[in-house]
């Protein structure tokens, strides 16, 4: 009833007494509500009979609590984990996995209250604080948006440390005891991932005043085709061939052919079809022309939901000769394998008894580098050398290995697509006592038997750890005898410890294979003491490397797969490889139930806490905006 009466109050005119002027011009606008005679009089034009209507129909609209249904962000303090590891740049979800968790990340953030704060973080097997806590929305975006893809691994427990750095002030111990150093900060803590990380253990994590969230991104369904290792060397019959394995692998229910290219110095030069098994891996051996060197780039035409790891890049260049240690109480025949003619070629290896490990000189020169592979038969040092390592009879002591003696082990089964296991066929052979081995996660079994894995390898930051879990010989009160018949007569056994130094020491004959993983620091050498080195990125960008005071130049840069070009005085040097090389991000099939962290299990979460969403207030303010313009224009037509 409100707006017809605003109407009719436009048809009434105060009564007023007649005067005679001159001239009516100058009162032109004084006088124009005398033309309305009579209240039946059409109705004229009028803006501020409009203006008055509009605020009286958003005063109505707004008191009818206009709204839709949208979502709620309860709290007012958040923490957002983004996954930016390599398998969130599959394209199950479109355009990519990330450029989704960039979106949800963005609602959440048009959900926030007027005086939430938020902090953005990037991870993946490394975190990086985005954008500290704010209340600047403008701000959060910006970080958000500029957060891009990366080729690395994923590892959620840095993430988490470093958010609960802040949620969960520490403690300080003083003279008087244990104290609190600030306030605890709550939090609600969103991690927006495909879940392709191990769950994060009790006893490495407390979440304390965070409030996990995990929002799921991707599909538990998409398939997945890529190369998980690429090496080369020369062929044991000749010096003039090489060989080039490659392991592809099949993350899917079905079959797959996938048509496979080998290129040197990016010249097609040989191609062929691999037939895949589901959910299982095949092997692709191509023959090739040595060269003093060159690279190497493999190429599966086949159209999946991740193209990171459809490629895969080696070296061939002369290297240096490798250091190789063998510590042992006395094995000739292992001995013996190490010492041929053909391992000198690239090898230098030195023997050392057990004693000798607690010695000053041992634990420096392991510290430091110096050995590129040490072999430790029946014995294990007290800390691990920064070396690669194979352990014969015996595990580490550290890193999660396990072990249970066993007796007569049978082989089953040999990953025969491992470097490593290259012709090597220990089928047939017996075994008197053994260790049944228990890996850590994420370890590779090599060798299978009906009492549990008798061979295993184990990355350890940029080195890796083959455990061998029999003994070769034993040593008794007569002397030493043999714990297996592998070494008679059976090609295998010194094929084997030659597969492991070309693997482990990254050797050849004449030639090497370097690749490292993305992220992972290099250490490059110099041939002249120029105290500089430019490394080319394969996007052509160039990075000038100083020596540090040790006149060792690290390199860090490594986030791009392919080949790194490393020039000293304009002349290459030497290039290395970047490959993902990763089952766990090769296997884009998301996780979408639930994740583990600490004493918690957070079940993912697809969708929003579904809220109503009004606009009562913005149509009052509205209304007052056109309140005040209907004033004004008033205003103006009476001082006028």
């Amino acid at each position: 009833m409100v707006p017809p009466a605003i109407v009719v109050l436009y048809f009434l005119k105060l009564r007023r007494q007649p005067v005679e002027v001159p001239s009516t011009f100058l009162w032109r606008r004084s006088v124009e509500d005398l033309h309305v005679n009579s209240i039946w009089q059409r109705l004229r034009q009028n803006l501020l009979l409009l203006l008055q209507l509009l605020v009286v129909l958003l005063a109505i609209l707004a008191l009818l609590r206009p709204g839709w249904r949208g979502t709620e962000l309860a709290g007012n303090r958040f923490v957002f984990l983004i996954d930016r590891s390599a398998s969130m740049s599959a394209t199950d979800q479109m355009p990519n996995r990330l450029e989704m968790a960039r979106q949800r990340v963005l609602e959440l953030i048009d959900q926030m209250e007027s005086g939430s704060q938020a902090m953005v973080i990037g991870f993946s097997d490394t975190a990086q604080v985005a954008q500290q806590f704010t209340d600047n929305r403008r701000l959060l975006r910006q970080a958000v948006r500029r957060l891009g893809p990366t080729a690395r691994r994923t590892s959620l427990l840095g993430a988490l440390e470093l958010a609960a750095g802040l949620a969960n002030p520490g403690r300080i111990a003083t003279e008087a005891g244990d104290e609190q150093v600030a306030d605890a900060l709550p939090a609600t803590l969103y991690v927006l991932s495909d879940g392709k990380f191990n769950d994060v253990e009790s006893r490495d994590f407390s979440l304390g005043n965070l409030t996990p969230v995990f929002v799921p991104i991707g599909r538990s369904d998409t398939p997945n085709v890529a190369v998980t290792a690429l090496s080369n060397r020369a062929q044991l019959a000749s010096d003039e061939q090489r060989q080039v394995f490659a392991r592809v692998r099949n993350f899917g229910d079905n079959e797959v052919t996938v048509p496979v290219e080998l290129f040197f110095n990016d010249a097609l030069v040989d191609a062929d079809e691999l037939t895949v098994p589901p959910n299982g891996s095949s092997r692709i051996v191509f023959d090739l022309v040595a060269a003093e060197s060159g690279t190497l780039r493999l190429t599966l035409n086949h159209e999946d939901a991740l193209a990171l790891d459809n490629q895969a890049f080696a070296v061939i260049h002369r290297p240096r000769q490798k250091r190789v240690l063998f510590v042992s109480p006395g094995n000739d025949i292992v001995w013996w394998a190490l010492v041929t003619e053909r391992v000198r070629r690239f090898a230098d290896v030195e023997r050392m008894e057990p004693e000798e490990l607690e010695t000053p000189n041992f634990r420096q020169a392991a510290a430091s580098g110096q050995f590129d592979l040490v072999i430790f038969d029946r014995c294990r040092p007290a800390e691990m050398p920064e070396a690669n390592t194979l352990f014969i009879g015996t595990i580490p002591n550290r890193n999660g290995w396990e072990a249970e003696s066993v007796a007569a082990p049978q082989i089953i089964d040999t990953d025969a697509s491992h470097p490593v296991m290259h012709l090597v066929h220990p089928d047939e052979i017996l075994i008197g006592e053994a260790l049944a081995l228990d890996p850590p996660p994420g370890s590779g079994v090599l060798i299978d038997s009906d009492r549990g894995a008798l061979c295993a390898i184990h990355p350890r930051a940029a080195f890796e750890d083959l455990v061998l879990g029999f003994d070769i010989v034993r040593g008794t009160d007569d002397g030493q005898k043999l714990n297996t018949n592998w070494p008679l007569g059976r090609l295998s056994f010194p094929t084997f410890l030659l597969n492991v130094l070309y693997y482990l020491t990254g050797s050849g004959d004449s030639h090497s294979t370097d690749s490292v993983l993305p992220g992972q620091p290099v250490v490059l050498e110099s041939a002249r003491p120029t105290g500089q080195l430019q490394v080319v990125l394969p996007d052509g960008q160039r990075e000038v490397v100083l020596a540090d005071r040790h006149g060792t130049f690290q390199f860090h840069r490594t986030e791009q797969t392919g080949i790194y070009d490393v020039r000293e005085s304009g002349d290459t040097q030497s290039r290395f490889a970047v490959n993902l090389f990763s089952e766990s991000e090769s296997n884009v099939a998301a996780r979408v139930d639930d994740i583990q962290i600490g004493y918690v299990d957070v079940e993912g979460q697809t969708q929003w806490r579904p809220a109503r969403r009004e606009i009562w207030k913005s149509l009052l303010l509205v209304a007052l905006g056109v309140l005040l313009f209907e004033w004004y224009i008033y205003y103006r037509r009476i001082s006028i």
